[in-house]
């Protein structure tokens, strides 16, 4: 496994190509409604990052390891979809929760974030979901720090969402990224805490949890 260790003049990169990612979010965030579909979204978000930022969306065309070419420029997931959902005609309905997934590509580094949405007024237990994910998520990114061990993280995770219910998806995990979208490590969001990579400074990687009700 081969880590790359980001020097400051790449972090910094790092850091605006993030930025533009979550800029991207803002963006489409008014138009995030009932009645639009994942297409338009989709679209609204290609000609924000292509023509406003000048930035290259990263999932359009991206195919790892002979796999088909992904054909948009985000992801979007409903409701019981965990992620990587493809937008397409279906029309967003009042009650729906929505992820977003951005990466942006600028300079040659990628920024990668996603954000759910509440679409109109949603359950109780969508709320608590989004909201309990998006806890756990930043007690994750709280134990970041140079010496703490991945499996610190993914414990930590794992632990608040199971104490409150809920249950960690297994089959997807965060990343490293950097000049490549996806880089070593993968970042489990369920563990034992004192095991795995000991974290070194200089490693950009994401943490983005999916948990689901049950």
């Amino acid at each position: 496994m081969t880590i790359h260790i980001k020097n400051p003049q790449e972090i910094e990169k790092m850091r605006v190509a993030g930025k533009l990612a979550s800029e991207v979010l803002d963006f489409i965030t008014p138009f995030v409604k009932s009645g639009i579909t994942t297409d338009e979204i989709d679209k609204l978000c290609h000609d924000y990052m292509v023509n406003v930022q000048n930035t290259i969306p990263a999932p359009l065309n991206y195919a790892p390891d002979g796999h088909t070419p992904y054909p948009k420029s985000i992801c979007t997931s409903i409701n019981h979809q965990i992620c990587h959902g493809v937008p397409g005609p279906k029309a967003l309905k009042e009650g729906d929760i929505v992820n977003i997934d951005v990466t942006v590509i600028k300079d040659g580094f990628h920024g990668d974030t996603s954000r759910m949405f509440h679409v109109g007024e949603t359950s109780i237990q969508a709320k608590r979901l989004c909201k309990l994910t998006y806890e756990a998520m930043w007690l994750g990114i709280q134990i970041v720090k140079p010496g703490a061990k991945l499996g610190d993280i993914g414990f930590v995770i794992q632990d608040f969402a199971e104490k409150n219910g809920f249950s960690v998806v297994r089959e997807f995990c965060g990343h490293g990224i950097g000049k490549r979208f996806h880089e070593e490590p993968q970042v489990l969001h369920y563990g034992k805490p004192g095991t795995g990579l000991t974290l070194e400074a200089g490693m950009i990687f994401t943490i983005e949890p999916m948990i689901n009700a049950g």
